[in-house]
């Protein structure tokens, strides 16, 4: 087998993901990979739970795995072995299959990684539609709030009252601000840290309430007991034109995405002056998809980069002219191009940004990316059928610079306001279609 093919085989086994885990917010990414080297046991031969033996079959698998996977050998300072003696026993006393994942997620969190995370079977679900548990409310941080940001339709939240602009005072009775400040607590959050907290803020189990006071915008105090529920993200890819400009949203970098991105791309944009590509929501995703959409707007043979593991090995990656999904040429363009970027731009969307950045094709507008970028090589099944990623490569740019921990600034800052919720007015995608109005004439071709 040749080095090209050996490369090519490589990068099908590798997967990059997105963010938080089954219990998070349906606005944002929520990634479960399926990739397609993944460890699977006969359903026969999985263990029960319901046995102390069998909880700690689970746990110890888990531990073992990322003992011998974890792509930094020194697990961030943690004391890994330190971490087994300290939840063992309490794995093995854990009273439901909840409590035993509540425990793994203990285990894991002090990795402050979050591509590595356990989901327990009822958790699971095909990456190309994310499953999560939805109390039907985003929130994110709103000058310094705890604030809904997007509500779902025809949801229990709706119907309450609930709107995008609103701020959350009391979860279950409990002071939204101080139960922020706790999780806070000895710990330096980075920009997308702080923003996984906020999202979190109303997580839990599914079928459960969870009771909300919020203020309006008029100021007014309103109350409401909304269900959790499971739902289902489809991504995808949407293109429209405003005032001349293509605008691209990009959900994730699945094949699926990549070539219906490289069908219509030449089509949609024929005629523009410009090009904007919204990441705001990109969590992710496969690396040759990423690579194949990059191409698009890269000369051929750029360098996107590398992967190793703990033992140095890995492979690079690069642009190039024929897509990976037909036989057809990529489309160029050259057309001047904005990126909206945010905190959940995360993952091969950085890799991505960054590339673009570097080159000096693209200007970025928007809030710091995520800074989350590794990648999971293998999906592990775990004795009882839960899922388990861990984080088995590491990234560095074409420049050498590590992305994960470090997130990619804007060019120009562009943060939200509770106006801009309430008015439904979108501040970053407004000032980018003006700076492509301003960009001279000349240099649109």
């Amino acid at each position: 087998m040749g080095k090209g093919q050996t490369r090519k085989n490589y990068l099908r086994a590798l997967w990059l993901v997105g963010l938080l885990s089954a219990y998070s917010s349906p606005f944002t990414p929520a990634h479960s990979v399926v990739p397609v080297h993944a460890t699977t046991i006969d359903s026969a031969s999985l263990v029960s739970v319901a046995t102390r033996e069998g909880r700690l079959a689970v746990f110890d698998d888990a531990w073992e795995r990322i003992n011998e996977r974890y792509y930094d050998r020194r697990f961030h300072g943690l004391d890994w072995d330190a971490q087994r003696l300290t939840l063992r026993s309490l794995a093995g006393d854990a009273g439901s299959s909840q409590e035993l994942y509540a425990i793994l997620r203990r285990m894991i969190a002090p990795l402050n990684d979050p591509h590595t995370r356990v989901f327990a079977p009822e958790e699971k679900s095909d990456w190309w539609r994310p499953r999560f548990v939805s109390a039907g409310v985003g929130v994110a941080e709103v000058q310094g709030l705890p604030t809904v940001v997007q509500v779902e339709r025809n949801s229990a939240a709706q119907r309450a009252g609930l709107r995008a602009g609103d701020v959350i005072e009391t979860v279950d009775g409990a002071a939204a601000r101080s139960m922020i400040d706790s999780r806070m607590v000895n710990l330096n959050a980075t920009a997308s840290e702080r923003f996984r907290i906020f999202a979190k803020l109303l997580e839990g189990p599914p079928e459960t309430a969870v009771a909300l006071v919020w203020r309006s915008r008029a100021g007014k105090e309103r109350s409401a007991r909304v269900e959790r529920h499971w739902e289902q993200r489809d991504l995808g890819v949407r293109t429209r034109r405003e005032r001349g400009v293509v605008v691209i949203e990009l959900d994730a970098f699945t094949k699926p995405i990549a070539a219906a991105f490289g069908r219509d791309f030449k089509k949609i944009t024929k005629g523009a002056q410009g090009v904007i590509l919204d990441l705001r929501r990109n969590g992710g995703g496969d690396a040759e998809a990423m690579t194949d959409i990059a191409s698009s707007f890269l000369a051929t043979d750029v360098s996107l980069g590398q992967f190793a593991d703990r033992f140095g090995a890995g492979f690079s990656m690069t642009t190039h002219s024929r897509s990976l999904f037909s036989p057809n040429l990529i489309a160029q363009t050259n057309l001047p191009l904005i990126v909206l970027i945010s905190e959940r731009t995360s993952s091969a969307a950085e890799i991505f940004v960054a590339a673009l950045k570097a080159s000096g094709r693209a200007r970025l507008l928007g809030t710091e990316t995520c800074g989350c970028v590794l990648a999971v090589r293998t999906r592990h099944e775990l004795p009882d059928g839960g899922l388990l990623d861990i984080s088995e490569m590491d990234y560095l740019t074409a420049g050498g610079q590590h992305l994960e921990g470090h997130g990619i600034k804007p060019d120009e800052i562009v943060t939200i306001e509770r106006s801009d919720l309430y008015s439904g007015r979108d501040r970053a995608l407004k000032l980018a279609l003006q700076r492509l109005k301003d960009f001279p004439l000349n240099q649109r071709n």
